[in-house]
């Protein structure tokens, strides 16, 4: 994948955590208003949003899961069936970190994360932005 092509963001846990960090939400809510001014798309799969949520003091959090433009993607059979091949071929013991990753390959977006190492190792054509 060119990152000069992606389409849009992904956001793992780390990216969603950062939202409501205050040395980091500005820098969050930039890339999130800039990839939406570029008219790219915004998906958070499901298990991310379980990592990050300890709730309703996320305000920042509770708002973009709730928005009309971000898609939350649901780990389906057919993809949790993928995500699991993927780990058992690669050894990899995180199911959120790989439907995180299968989630951006899908629809050409990098990835916002906070494991810039561990995302690399699932897919090293990935691109990756560090929160």
């Amino acid at each position: 994948m060119n990152p000069t092509v992606t389409r849009g963001l992904t956001l793992d846990a780390g990216a969603l955590i950062a939202l409501d960090q205050p040395s980091k939400a500005a820098i969050m809510q930039a890339r999130l208003d800039e990839a939406r001014r570029r008219g790219g798309s915004i998906c958070i799969p499901i298990g991310a949003i379980a990592q990050a949520w300890r709730g309703p003091r996320q305000v920042r959090l509770a708002r973009l899961i709730k928005a009309s433009d971000v898609e939350v993607a649901p780990m389906t059979l057919p993809m949790a069936r993928a995500v699991g091949a993927i780990c058992a071929a690669g050894g990899h013991p995180d199911v959120i970190d790989v439907h995180v990753a299968l989630c951006a390959r899908e629809r050409h977006h990098a990835v916002v994360t906070s494991d810039l190492d561990d995302l690399a190792r699932i897919d090293s054509d990935l691109p990756l932005i560090h929160v």
